[in-house]
């Protein structure tokens, strides 16, 4: 494949493998690459805390309190958390149905990382393949950044219910960082795809040339007409 087209294929697709591996991570290990959270000035109760905040990662959920601490769950697939008012008059709970589908967001980087590792050669076929992985890639993470917007809506849609805790929700680094993720693999799968085209064009395009033998002379024109 041409290392025109090569180059920025292999920069697009680590580069969504760093952002899409951070995302993976994310809390509790890593509290500032959350999904979504949401703001509550102090009047919401979680766990038996009095919190301001609360965010949501693909493993777990942290709390935040007036004094900045952090509470963070324990780390799992498909976690759940109750919220209410001081008073315990409303009560909304975020199910494991809407946190499960996070585990998606791994499986996305583990088919980027496959797809690096293909875009590194030369060879037609494992180019190829390479272009079909990013797509798929793409697909995967596509599907995970779904999952996200509507664990944002919902958490918006669930706060919105308890008036007394004046709660708000904002989308996360950990949301964008998916988006962008998005948009590298989808740049990143064209790039290899028109590559590998481009390389078989311009092989299609060429002719072997054979060399004439000096032993061979055409006969002029006009001595095809001498008398011996």
């Amino acid at each position: 494949m041409s290392r025109m087209f090569c180059i920025p294929g292999i920069i697009f697709l680590f580069c969504a493998f760093v952002l899409s591996i951070l995302v993976s991570i994310s809390l509790p290990f890593l509290p500032a690459l959350d999904i979504a959270r949401a703001h509550m000035n102090g009047n919401a109760l979680i766990n038996g805390d009095t919190v301001n905040e609360i965010r949501f990662g693909v493993w777990a959920e942290c709390t935040y309190k007036d004094d900045g601490s952090r509470i963070c769950g324990d780390a799992g697939h498909g976690y759940s958390t109750s919220i209410s008012d001081t008073n315990k008059d409303a009560n909304v709970i975020i199910s494991g149905s809407w946190t499960r589908g996070l585990a998606v967001h791994p499986v996305a980087t583990a088919v980027t990382f496959i797809a690096l590792l293909f875009s590194f050669s030369s060879h037609v076929t494992v180019t190829l393949i390479a272009s079909i992985l990013s797509f798929l890639a793409a697909l995967l993470t596509l599907i995970a950044f779904a999952i996200d917007i509507a664990l944002y809506a919902f958490l918006h849609h669930e706060i919105g219910k308890i008036s007394s805790i004046q709660g708000s929700t904002d989308t996360a680094p950990g949301f964008w960082l998916t988006f962008v993720s998005l948009i590298l693999l989808l740049l990143a799968g064209c790039t290899v795809c028109f590559g590998r085209r481009r390389d078989r064009m311009s092989g299609a395009s060429s002719y072997p040339s054979y060399p004439m033998s000096s032993t061979t002379t055409k006969t002029p024109f006009w001595k095809r007409f001498r008398r011996n």
